[in-house]
C-alpha cells in the first residue's frame, strides 16, 4: 500500500488553499511578471500567476512555506495554466513544459526547507495541480454555431500529455485534475495520464501505485444551486464518467462556500468508492469580488462534514489563505477519516 494512502485511513489530510489570493498580497508589477528574461516581452504578462515559478520562484515558494506551517500535508503546483492551449493567451505556449518543472521544483524545495526545520512534521507530498484550460470540448463559445468547438480532443489530450511530462519529471507525488466544469476535458487529462504512463513505464515505476504512475485526485466543480456543473452534469453523472480512471479521490472545489457545498459534498461521501476531497471557497464573493469569510467560519463547516464522515482530504479554494488552513487543520485533527465503503462486485 502507497504511503498516501496508508496515511489517509489514518487521518484526515489538509491540502493548501489559494494560490492566487496569495500572490495578490505580494501586489506585484508587470515588471516583477517578466523578470530580466522576459524583460522585452512583447505582450503584457502581469496576470500570468504560473510564469512567477521562472520569474519569482522566492514568491512562490514562500506560499508554499506559508501552507506548510499551517498545517498542509499536500501543497498544489502553481501550474493550474501551465497548458500550451492556456498559455497560448500570452504566446508562452512554448513554455509549457518549463513552467510545469519550475513550478514542482519551488514546491520541492519549499518541502525540504520546511521538513529540514521541522523534523517531525511528518511526510509531505506535491500534487501537479493540472486546471481545466480555457476552452471546452463539451461548449460552443459561439452562441450561434452550438455545435461548433474552439478545441479537439487531440489537442486537449495533447496539452495535457505535455503538461503531466513536466510534472512527473519534476518530481511530483500525486495529479491533481481540478476546478473541473467540462468532464470531457478532465476525460482528456484522465487519458493523458494514464496512456503517457503506459508509454513510460519507467516513470511510472518512480510512485508507488504500480504501473497506473502517479496518483490521481480528480475535484470537479459544483457552479451553483442545481447541482450541476457547467457543461450539465449532476453529481451523480460526473462521479460515474471518472470512476473508470480509479482515482486515489474525487472531490469538489471552487464555485461555492462550504455552507452551499455542503449537500453535494455529503451526496458524494454516498457515491464514492474512494476517498473524498473538499475544498471550498472562503464563501461567496462580496460585490468587490473579494471573499469575507473569516477562518474560522470556513473551519466550522469543515469540521462538521469531518464528524459527519463525509471526508477524507479537505482544503480551501479562492479566497482561502494560510490562516483558512490552520484552522481547517485544527478543526479536523483527531477526527476520524471517512471509512471508505465495501463495494460489492457481481460475480
Amino acid at each position: 500500500m502507497s504511503k498516501i494512502k496508508k496515511l489517509l485511513q489514518q487521518r484526515i489530510l489538509v491540502l493548501d488553499g489559494a494560490m492566487g489570493t496569495m500572490i495578490q498580497r505580494y501586489k506585484l508589477t508587470e515588471a516583477d511578471y517578466r523578470g530580466a528574461r522576459f524583460a522585452n516581452w512583447h505582450s503584457d504578462v502581469k496576470g500570468n500567476n504560473d510564469l512567477l515559478s521562472l520569474t519569482k520562484p522566492e514568491v512562490i515558494k514562500s506560499i508554499h512555506k506559508e501552507y506548510l506551517a499551517a498545517g498542509s500535508d499536500i501543497i498544489e503546483t502553481n501550474t493550474f495554466s501551465s497548458t500550451s492551449i492556456a498559455q497560448a493567451d500570452y504566446d508562452m505556449q512554448s513554455l509549457a513544459y518549463e513552467l510545469n518543472v519550475a513550478s514542482v521544483k519551488c514546491a520541492r524545495e519549499a518541502i525540504d526547507e520546511f521538513s529540514a526545520a521541522n523534523p517531525g512534521a511528518g511526510p509531505k507530498f506535491i500534487a501537479g495541480a493540472i486546471g481545466p484550460l480555457n476552452k471546452t470540448l463539451s461548449l460552443s463559445p459561439d452562441v450561434n454555431n452550438p455545435g461548433y468547438r474552439a478545441v479537439t480532443f487531440d489537442e486537449v489530450v495533447a496539452a495535457y500529455t505535455e503538461q503531466i511530462h513536466g510534472l512527473v519529471d519534476g518530481g511530483a507525488d500525486l495529479l491533481l485534475i481540478e476546478t473541473i466544469f467540462d468532464t470531457l476535458n478532465a476525460k482528456a487529462a484522465i487519458f493523458a495520464a494514464k496512456k503517457f504512463f503506459r508509454e513510460h513505464p519507467e516513470k511510472a515505476k518512480r510512485f508507488d501505485n504500480g504501473a497506473e504512475g502517479a496518483p490521481i485526485m480528480i475535484s470537479g466543480t459544483i457552479t451553483d444551486a442545481s447541482g450541476r456543473t457547467l457543461s450539465g452534469q449532476t453529481l451523480e453523472a460526473f462521479y460515474i464518467s471518472v470512476e473508470h480512471a480509479s482515482p486515489l479521490s474525487v472531490g469538489l472545489n471552487c464555485a461555492l462556500g462550504a455552507k452551499e457545498m455542503r449537500p453535494h459534498v455529503a451526496e458524494l461521501a454516498h457515491l464514492a468508492g474512494c476517498y473524498v476531497s473538499a475544498y471550498p471557497n472562503a464563501g461567496l464573493p462580496n460585490a468587490m469580488g473579494e471573499y469575507d469569510e473569516q477562518p474560522t467560519e470556513t473551519a466550522a463547516f469543515l469540521e462538521d462534514w469531518a464528524k459527519e464522515g463525509f471526508v477524507n482530504i479537505v482544503g480551501g479554494c479562492c479566497g482561502t489563505t494560510p490562516a483558512h488552513i490552520a484552522a481547517i487543520a485544527k478543526a479536523v485533527k483527531g477526527v476520524t477519516p471517512r471509512v471508505l465503503p465495501v463495494v460489492e462486485t457481481i460475480e
